[in-house]
Formats: C-alpha cells, sequence, structure tokens
C-alpha cells in the first residue's frame, strides 16, 4: 500500500480561480509525508504535452509519483453529441494519465448527472456503453479506469447518477473487464449517499483498484437521519464536517481488513486538508500506522 494526497482544499484556488497554480501545490505537499500525488483535470489549463511534462517533471522532481488522475466525465446526458465529447474528453485524460503516471496508473470515471429527465434503465445503458467504448482505450495506454462511488462533481449542478450503491452496482456488474477496469472506492462517499460503506466494500473489494481516505463527523446534536434527504441521500450538509481520517464515522479497521483479505495493495490517497493542512498531515500520519498494522509495510 501506498499513500498518496490530493488536495481537496485547494480545488477551487487551482481549477476555477487561478489563484494557485498544480506547481505551487506540489511545493507545498512536500512536507506531508505522502508518496504519491493525485491530479485533478481541472488542474490544466491546457493539455498541451510540453505543459503536462513540465507538470510530470516537477512531480517526480519533488519526489512523487503520480497514481491516479481524477476526472469527470457525465455520460447520463440525453444529448447524444454531448456524451460522445464527453468520451472524447475522457480518452484525452487516459493519455495524459499515462504521460504523467506511466503503465497502471489509475484514471477515474464517474457516470454523470442525475438528471430529472434520464431513468435509471436510460442512464445505465449510456453509462456501460462509454466506458466499454474507453476500455480499449485504456488497454492501448495501459491505463486501468476506477469507477468511484461518488457524491458530486464539484462543478455539477446534479449529484452522482450511480451515487446510490444499488445504482452504482448494476453500472460495475454490467461490466465483465478486470484488467482495465475496477472501483475507485470512497467510504466516506458511501456515508453521503446513506448507504453502508461496509456493505460496499464487501462487494466489490475484488475489484478494487483506488482508494480515497477521508471521514466525516456529525456536528453535536445531529444524525444521520436528520441529514437525509427525501431522496434518500445526504447531500453535502454543513453539519457533516470533515476531520482526521480515523476520527469520523468510518471504520478503517474493517476497511484495511477487508482490503487486505481480498490482496488489495495498491494506493489510498487522502483527499483532505478543508480544516488546514496540518489535519492532512495527522490522516496520512494514521494511514500508516494502519499500513504498518495490515500490511506489514
Amino acid at each position: 500500500m501506498k499513500i498518496s494526497a490530493f488536495p481537496k482544499c485547494y480545488l477551487d484556488e487551482i481549477s476555477v480561480q487561478r489563484s494557485m497554480s498544480v506547481f505551487d501545490w506540489i511545493e507545498m505537499a512536500k512536507n506531508l509525508g505522502a508518496e504519491g500525488l493525485e491530479m485533478y483535470v481541472g488542474f490544466f489549463p491546457t493539455l498541451e504535452d510540453s505543459f503536462v511534462d513540465a507538470v510530470g517533471e516537477a512531480i517526480a522532481k519533488a519526489g512523487f509519483a503520480m497514481p491516479m488522475m481524477c476526472c469527470s466525465p457525465d455520460f447520463t446526458h440525453r444529448d447524444p453529441d454531448h456524451r460522445r465529447r464527453e468520451i472524447e474528453k475522457e480518452a484525452d485524460m487516459i493519455r495524459v494519465t499515462r504521460r504523467l503516471g506511466g503503465p497502471g496508473a489509475v484514471c477515474r470515471i464517474l457516470s454523470g448527472q442525475r438528471y430529472p429527465d434520464v431513468s435509471v434503465d436510460e442512464g445505465v445503458a449510456w453509462v456501460v456503453e462509454a466506458i466499454e467504448t474507453l476500455i480499449p482505450v485504456a488497454r492501448e495506454y495501459d491505463i486501468v479506469l476506477g469507477m468511484e462511488n461518488h457524491y458530486k462533481d464539484g462543478y455539477w449542478s446534479y449529484p452522482e447518477f450511480a451515487q446510490k450503491m444499488d445504482v452504482f452496482l448494476r453500472v460495475i456488474d454490467a461490466i465483465h473487464e478486470r484488467a482495465y477496469f475496477g472501483v475507485q472506492y470512497d467510504p466516506s462517499n458511501a456515508i453521503v449517499a446513506g448507504d453502508d460503506p461496509i456493505a460496499l466494500l464487501e462487494r466489490v473489494a475484488d475489484r478494487v483498484v483506488s482508494m480515497h481516505a477521508s471521514d466525516r463527523y456529525l456536528a453535536e446534536g445531529t444524525s444521520l437521519d436528520d441529514l437525509r434527504q427525501s431522496d434518500g441521500t445526504l447531500g453535502y450538509s454543513p453539519n457533516l464536517r470533515h476531520g482526521v481520517t480515523g476520527q469520523g464515522l468510518n471504520d478503517y479497521d474493517r476497511i484495511f481488513s477487508i482490503l487486505t483479505a481480498a490482496g488489495y495493495d495498491g494506493w489510498v490517497s487522502i483527499e483532505d486538508g478543508m480544516n488546514g493542512m496540518d489535519e492532512m498531515r495527522q490522516s496520512i500520519d494514521f494511514l500508516k500506522q494502519k499500513r504498518a498494522q495490515y500490511f506489514g509495510e
């Protein structure tokens, strides 16, 4: 198991406001104690090879690997031309992932947005079709597609189409590819969806190719039932807060027990820092303790 970091706390500054650059983040991350840095499609104002290579050189110079690229394709739009363009963009990011991370790196894939006018059956069919179209591209570049049980890309209008476990599993079960497609597991997102993160992991443990590790805790006087919305999801309520990994609602002993039993020994990425970089360091230290305990490293 190796540990990487993702700057969720600086997503807007790097991706939208451009008040920070990806190079600033790489420099800041040097003292975190991680072995890798996860990237996000929004960190790249251009996909020109010269810029991508400059990012790769900065990552390597800082002593990091680049294990995963976070992409947010939208395959559930009713317009087929929109879906085609999203497939093309994801294919571009597979190429970038290979350029930055080398063989075996993970390129995240999502389902798309939960548009009100799209049925579950329609959405599942479109998502499976898109993934099946992209698997040959992943195979060509020796990159693994990791579908995340996600809540919502921060710049989308609607939550994730496959946010709920039952829809997510319909998509996963329909894709039989094992070498170039798997699950990017995020236990906190299962909590946000109102699902049991352990039940989800037990169902997909043999297909996990990468993992996010963050934690959530409830504001005083709040219960999960209080936060559930009418559609059965939690959303990002201000009463469901980020905290140091290992100090919140996730049972990481169960999680790592299941992963090791399934033979997982890949990357785990801290998605944190919402309350400051010190919490991210504490989260990485926690992961290192668990790594020693469960993986003997």
